[in-house]
C-alpha cells in the first residue's frame, strides 16, 4: 500500500489503486486472512474514500487508447520498483511539486479553527489588492517522513506578477534542501530519486528543468540524479500531495495568509501524529519566466534515458 495511495492536496480524502479484494488477496498471501469487507472497514477508519471526482465532461480530448492504459500502468509500476529499490539501498528518494499558489493578504482562508474572534477578510480575492503570491516547491523525504518547503516571495508590480515558478526555482528549491537537510542525512550518497509530476516547473518537457538538474545537482554536488515522472492527469497520485501539502493546508485553515511570515510559520508548523516534520525557507530571489535552454546546455546533458518510458524515466550523471 506504501506507493499505492494517491490523494487530496487540501484536504484528508485519500484512495488507492488497489481494489478491497485485491488487498485482501496480498494479505492471505502473508497468512493474514481477511475479507473485502473487513479490508474495506480498516481502510474506512485510516481516512480513505470512494469518494472523489469524476470526469465526465468531454472536452474534445481523445479518449484513452488501451496501449495509452497500459503504458501508464507500467509507469506507476516502475516508480514503485524504483523508489523501492532506493529504499532497500538506504539511498534517497523524494517527491517533489509545487503546491497551489497563495495570494498574499487579508483574505478568507477556507476552514474553521478554534477562536475567540472572527477574523474579518475582503469581500472579493482579487489579486489587485494582494501584495505578492506565495509560491510553496516542497520536497518530501519518503523514508524518513521529513519535508522541506522553499517559499517564493512573488512579488507584484501593478497587477503584473515579476517571478514564475520556473525550473530554475524547482532546482534550486531541491538544491535548498539538499545543503540544508539531504547532505548531512545521507553522508557519501551520490544518487538521488526525484519523483515529480509530468508537467509544470518539474515537467519531463521542459528542456531547462534538465539542464538547471546537470548544472545545480549532477555537476556541483558530483550527483547520479534519476528522476521518474508522473503519467499526465495524475499528479494526485504523487505522495508529497497527501503526506505533505495537505497536511500544510489543514495547519492554517480558517487563517488569513496576511504576510509571507504567517506563511513561513505555519508551514515549519506543520506535523503529524505519525512523524512528519517540516523545514521551511522564505526565498527573496525573483525568477525570470520564459528562459529557453541555449543549443549547447543541451549537448552538455549527460543522460541516460531508461528503456521503460524514456521520455519519463531518465539519469542525468556529473560531467
Amino acid at each position: 500500500m506504501k506507493y499505492e495511495i494517491a490523494g487530496d492536496p487540501m484536504s484528508d480524502l485519500k484512495w488507492t489503486r488497489k481494489t478491497t479484494a485485491k488487498i485482501a488477496d496480498e494479505l492471505a498471501l502473508i497468512d493474514i486472512f481477511v475479507s473485502k469487507t473487513t479490508v474495506g472497514k480498516i481502510l474506512k477508519s485510516l481516512n480513505f474514500s470512494l469518494k472523489t471526482n469524476i470526469k465526465s465532461i468531454s472536452n474534445g480530448g481523445k479518449p484513452i487508447t488501451k496501449e495509452k492504459r497500459e503504458k501508464r500502468n507500467n509507469q506507476f509500476n516502475y516508480i514503485n520498483e524504483m523508489l523501492s529499490k532506493f529504499s532497500k539501498m538506504r539511498t534517497p528518494a523524494i517527491s517533489v511539486d509545487t503546491k497551489k499558489k497563495e495570494p498574499i493578504g487579508n483574505f478568507k482562508n477556507n476552514g474553521t479553527r478554534y477562536k475567540r474572534g472572527v477574523d474579518l477578510t475582503n469581500d472579493h480575492d482579487f489579486l489587485t489588492y494582494a501584495s505578492g503570491i506565495a509560491a510553496l516547491y516542497g520536497i518530501l523525504d519518503y523514508d524518513k517522513n521529513k519535508g522541506f518547503v522553499s517559499i517564493g516571495k512573488f512579488l507584484k508590480k501593478g497587477n503584473k506578477i515579476l517571478s514564475g515558478d520556473t525550473p530554475e526555482f524547482a532546482v534550486e528549491s531541491i538544491e535548498r534542501w539538499w545543503t540544508s537537510d539531504g547532505i548531512e542525512a545521507y553522508q557519501n550518497k551520490n544518487d538521488l530519486l526525484i519523483v515529480a509530476d509530468g508537467g509544470g516547473s518539474n515537467g519531463h518537457r521542459p528542456h531547462m528543468w534538465k539542464v538547471k538538474l546537470q548544472e545545480v545537482l549532477c555537476n556541483k554536488y558530483k550527483l547520479n540524479v534519476t528522476v521518474c515522472h508522473y503519467p499526465p492527469g495524475a499528479s494526485k497520485w504523487n505522495p508529497i500531495e497527501h503526506r505533505l501539502f495537505s497536511e500544510i493546508s489543514k495547519n492554517w485553515r480558517g487563517t488569513p495568509l496576511i504576510d509571507y511570515e504567517t506563511v513561513l510559520k505555519y508551514t515549519m508548523r506543520t506535523k503529524t501524529t505519525t512523524g512528519l516534520k517540516v523545514n521551511a525557507i522564505l526565498v527573496e530571489k525573483q525568477y525570470e519566466k520564459g528562459l529557453k535552454a541555449s543549443k549547447t546546455d543541451l549537448e552538455n546533458l549527460n543522460i541516460e534515458r531508461h528503456e521503460i518510458n524514456p521520455s519519463w524515466n531518465y539519469t542525468l550523471r556529473p560531467n
